[in-house]
């Protein structure tokens, strides 16, 4: 069934339209949240959620693409999840992923902190449009997904050293971008 399906059923309030989600894109949801969270069970929870979270905000939103929109939820979910049960330790992908941008990306604190999160999400996605689709695909699903190296080498046919070679110049070369633009002082 196609998204716009979909989001005619939500629109129309049919519960179906949760099992429609759940069937598509049930999987993608439950291994971004578990690369966050680090457990199945709080996975699953989140995607819930998340399943949850569409049901009530469509309508009036009409989401398009709702894959991106479904994931948007079920990551921040994740996210808020992970923070509230690790306050204190570090033990997730989502960790891991967050270790290795530190360096990478500078701290937005302070009364202009908004405004400079969009002007950083505008240089981050134009950064992100000037990569090739394989630095693209390396990029995104390290970042924003939080897979492993090993599990993004495995999909793309490389070995993790490469996969780790070539995120850690990806990051060089976004850090190069942001100081260019004068994200680091």
């Amino acid at each position: 069934m196609d998204d716009s399906d979909i989001v005619d059923l939500l629109f129309a309030r049919s519960e179906r339209a949760i099992g429609l989600m759940a069937e598509k894109y049930g999987k993608i949801c439950q291994t971004v949240s578990k690369n966050i969270v680090g457990s199945a069970e709080d996975a699953a929870e989140c995607v819930n959620d998340a399943y949850l979270g569409v049901w009530n905000t469509v309508p009036p939103e009409r989401p398009n693409p709702l894959r991106t929109y479904l994931l948007r939820v079920v990551r921040n979910l994740s996210l808020k999840k992970h923070r509230d049960s690790t306050a204190k330790k570090r033990d997730s992908r989502y960790d891991e992923s967050l270790a290795e941008l530190q360096n990478t990306l500078a701290d937005l604190h302070g009364p202009e902190e908004a405004l400079e999160a969009a002007e950083l999400s505008g240089i981050v996605n134009d950064f992100l449009d000037g990569l090739g689709r394989t630095d693209r695909y390396l990029f995104v699903r390290r970042y924003w997904y939080c897979d492993s190296a090993a599990h993004i080498a495995a999909a793309l046919g490389i070995s993790a050293g490469t996969a780790a070679v070539r995120l850690m110049r990806l990051r060089e070369k976004l850090r190069a971008r942001l100081l260019k633009e004068g994200y680091f002082v």
